[in-house]
């Protein structure tokens, strides 16, 4: 079996290629990793013998990325985020109360929850970092199993042995509309309603609850299907009477109470869907994880419930 390349740079080498770029330039670079000018600038022709090209272009005194310094770059921000997230999952479980946990939501609205989690979080856990990863929106699952999230807050679940659900809240999809629209007058909306209506969904709509779970069992077929990414954008469609669309009690609650539209429920019992805190089934549950995970159970419940 053919033994591995052998990796030449070390870790100090991603560090000063990260804080070079940011700063672009060595001397700020050393103040912030604590290194003179001179160990610095010799480290990084160090980095360049090593890979046999430069990294950097000196320009003056500013410190530009080479193709081969933006590529070099793109791969130590990877393995030092990863480096950071160990080391806190370590402390964490030795009992330490520093840590960092890489969180993404099923979709952008439900990004609202966490300001009033994180406040509550930082209080107790104020060595603990939360990134946001707002890139892994669309594919929490995936982003899971490629080691790119600690927690993803899903209502999808998936059967794969890898990933463990544990459901903290529940909330109810409403059909919303312009109050002068026909369903306006009608007590509830049965699928069969929404068959020549111009329906509104997040993308991509081969995910939607409503194209998946409520009108294609029932066999029916929507006058038109839009995509729109964003709340407000399909809020000014319904509004406007362009259409309809099914959206969350909790996200359509204060465009109701302004009286922008209206919200009826789905068929007489209405639709109720269940939101699980999705983790690795080898992530460790480190004691800061199980304070942020209830306190996102606590907080979305109550905001579901109002």
């Amino acid at each position: 079996m053919p033994s591995s390349p052998e990796i030449r740079l070390e870790i100090r080498h991603l560090k000063l290629l990260a804080a070079v770029a940011e700063h672009g330039s060595v001397t700020e670079a050393g103040r912030r990793l604590h290194v003179t000018q001179s160990a610095l600038s010799h480290q990084l022709r160090d980095a360049e013998e090593k890979l046999g090209t430069a990294l950097f272009l000196r320009l003056g005194k500013k410190m530009v990325l080479t193709p081969a310094g933006e590529k070099m770059l793109v791969s130590a921000c990877k393995v030092l985020d990863e480096l950071r997230a160990a080391e806190g999952q370590i402390e964490g479980l030795n009992g330490g109360t520093r840590g960092v946990i890489r969180v993404t939501t099923g979709c952008y609205t439900c990004y609202h929850w966490l300001p009033p989690v994180l406040k509550k979080f930082h209080a107790k856990y104020p060595g603990v970092d939360v990134h946001i990863v707002l890139e892994a929106t669309a594919r929490p699952v995936e982003a899971l199993l490629d080691g790119k999230l600690d927690l993803a807050v899903s209502a999808c679940v998936v059967r794969n042995k890898s990933l463990r659900f544990l459901p903290i809240f529940e909330d109810e999809l409403v059909v919303v509309m312009d109050p002068r629209h026909r369903f306006a007058s009608s007590p509830h909306v049965h699928p069969r309603d929404f068959a020549g209506e111009n329906v509104f969904c997040y993308p991509p709509k081969e995910e939607s609850t409503l194209l998946q779970k409520v009108l294609r069992p029932a066999r029916v077929e929507p006058a038109r299907i839009m995509e729109v990414p964003l709340t407000e954008s399909i809020i000014d469609m319904v509004s406007s009477g362009l259409g309809i669309a099914l959206f969350a009690h909790w996200a359509a609650k204060g465009y109701v109470a302004s009286g922008r539209i209206v919200a009826r429920p789905l068929n007489k019992s209405g639709l109720r869907r269940k939101w699980y805190a999705v983790m690795l089934r080898s992530q460790p549950m480190t004691p800061y994880l199980t304070e942020f995970v209830s306190l996102l159970s606590r907080t979305c419940s109550l905001d579901a419930a109002d």
